[in-house]
């Protein structure tokens, strides 16, 4: 699939149905929080949410206090939902429409957070790009939060294959760079209440 027709799937799929009923949707970013509470990110964080879409996330943390927060995702549908949704909040967000497989960007930060976008990258081109920008963009000592289809979730999402990752092969993709703090599987129920296993990693920028 070309990026053209990726971007263009993506702007279907937020055009035609509702987002709340989707596979990924979670009403509350559960594991997510509480790894930004684990790792006790002060509130003057730079945070990005690659592939953030219109989840919920940046709604949470914003009310938590956080304010530095940007959100990047392929599809200008999935941000235009997610900023109608927040309203005037909207503004005090950065938001970027761009494709992580190939894009690149400008500032520092200290969290990286990306749940269920690492997972479509497949070809070594699109990964080697992925290792390069998080590990530029992160700072020294910040952090990496991804979460993946685990070995036992799905082997494709929204009518696109994904890569599935262990524990130890999600640690191992980034260990040229990062450290692992801590790495969990865990189950998340889907709308429709299928079960779905993810693999959840917070890694420090060596």
């Amino acid at each position: 699939m070309s990026a053209t027709d990726l971007q263009q799937h993506w702007e279907n799929v937020y055009e035609t149905k509702d987002t709340t009923r989707v596979g990924w949707f979670q009403q509350k970013p559960i594991i997510s929080l509480n790894f930004f509470d684990f790792l006790k990110i002060p509130k003057d964080a730079k945070i990005l949410d690659a592939g953030g879409g219109d989840s919920l996330l940046v709604d949470y943390l914003n009310d938590l206090g956080y304010q530095n927060i940007t959100v990047l995702d392929i599809s200008a549908g999935a941000i235009q939902n997610a900023q109608i949704r927040l309203g005037s909040l909207a503004e005090e967000v950065c938001w970027i429409v761009d494709d992580l497989s190939k894009c690149k960007l400008d500032g520092k930060y200290d969290v990286w957070h990306d749940r269920a976008a690492f997972h479509f990258l497949r070809k070594k081109k699109e990964l080697d790009h992925y290792l390069d920008l998080v590990q530029k963009s992160v700072k020294q000592g910040g952090y990496l939060i991804v979460g993946t289809f685990s070995v036992n979730g799905p082997t494709t999402c929204s009518g696109l294959p994904v890569t599935q990752y262990s524990v130890g092969s999600l640690m191992e993709f980034f260990s040229d760079f990062f450290e692992p703090i801590k790495c969990l599987n865990t189950d998340h129920i889907t709308p429709g209440g299928v079960e779905q296993n993810y693999t959840f990693c917070a890694l420090r920028r060596k």
